[in-house]
């Protein structure tokens, strides 16, 4: 007997802390006449919060050029009598005009601004820039060149007759 009053007590301690717990929400929900979350599984315990969604920065596709390539554009447009004053490595109003003189004088949209076709015109772009898709960079490789076996003799092919 003394045992069955040990696991009652046990028992009764374990429910006793819910039991205290409804107890305490008790009032306050009948009080306002709502349900209690466990018997509303349709209304959420917490708001949802939005989810950001974070996207990668994408690099642009076209970089500036750098100061040391603008001076190298500067000094082919002073070579060709464009561009007038040192090399500073700043797309300036002076580098601008310089442009646009020496794209209208190559047949060019005239706008100041860098492109492939101004480039290669200045003798600093691809030979192939602007006038088709680039080309896919092919590895050399070793075989190339193919190596075939020396020709026979003459003496033996001779004799073979």
């Amino acid at each position: 007997m003394k045992w069955l009053a040990i696991v009652a007590s046990v028992a009764l301690g374990w429910v006793s802390p819910s039991a205290a717990r409804a107890s305490a929400r008790g009032p306050q929900a009948s009080s306002s006449g709502a349900t209690s979350p466990a018997a509303s599984p349709s209304t959420p315990t917490k708001p949802s919060a939005k989810k950001k969604r974070h996207y990668a920065r994408r690099e642009p596709k076209q970089k500036a050029p750098t100061p040391e390539r603008i001076s190298e554009i500067q000094s082919a447009l002073a070579r060709n009598g464009y561009y007038q004053g040192e090399p500073n490595g700043k797309w300036d109003s002076n580098t601008i005009g310089a442009m646009q003189k020496f794209q209208s004088d190559h047949g060019l949209d005239a706008t100041g601004k860098l492109d492939a076709l101004s480039l290669q015109k200045l003798g600093l772009g691809s030979d192939i820039a602007g006038v088709s898709a680039p080309r896919p960079i092919t590895p050399a490789s070793s075989s190339s060149t193919p190596t075939n076996p020396a020709p026979a003799k003459p003496q033996q092919q001779a004799k073979a007759q």
